[in-house]
């Protein structure tokens, strides 16, 4: 079981180092026999131990602060490695010390922000719109007659050497049958 000053030697450790600690086997779990016990203590009614209950009423408060503060100090540094990974890609060695909670915590940061990442990557280099990621430029190669599209419209006709940005679909279904090739290919 874990004491009181053990839980503020943990908080101490968090509060002034800027690595996430390693934390011993079994600390939540200590921790939450720790409060139950307190807790059985604070909800006695007994006349003769009431300046010991009082006591340990407030330290029960003060230690589920504590523990409070923990988490948050240890999410922020969680974050704080999600972000430096995200932007590296160098992680795998800041996660040792993360409780299970905190890896899946950090997975969930680390996966947003490279999505994030890729998103202000498309938005940089010009395509904004979520309907020009849908479509493809595309140059043909052949005489192309009119076809309708996915959503009934019709499309074409197109002549060798027309360029077009049609949906993804129709435009990888003329490369792959050789009457167009992709343009942003550099062909």
């Amino acid at each position: 079981m874990i004491t009181y000053a053990e839980l503020y030697e943990v908080l101490r450790k968090e509060k002034y180092t800027e690595q996430l600690q390693q934390l011993q086997k079994g600390f939540f779990a200590d921790v939450s026999e720790y409060f139950r016990d307190k807790k059985k203590i604070a909800e006695k009614h007994d006349e003769m131990f009431n300046d010991a209950i009082a006591k340990t009423k407030k330290q029960l408060e003060n230690a589920i602060t504590i523990m409070r503060e923990i988490i948050s100090k240890r999410q922020k540094k969680v974050i704080n490695i999600a972000f430096v990974a995200a932007k590296t890609g160098i992680s795998k060695k800041d996660s040792e010390n993360m409780t299970d909670s905190e890896k899946r915590l950090f997975d969930a940061i680390v996966k947003e922000l490279e999505a994030d990442e890729k998103n202000f990557s498309v938005i940089l280099s010009g395509l904004s719109e979520e309907k020009d990621l849908k479509n493809q430029l595309v140059r043909f190669t052949y005489d192309v007659a009119e076809f309708m599209g996915p959503d009934e419209t019709k499309l074409g006709p197109f002549r060798l050497g027309d360029i077009a940005n049609l949906p993804h679909k129709i435009a990888e279904i003329l490369v792959s049958s050789g009457k167009a090739v992709n343009v942003n290919d550099g062909e």
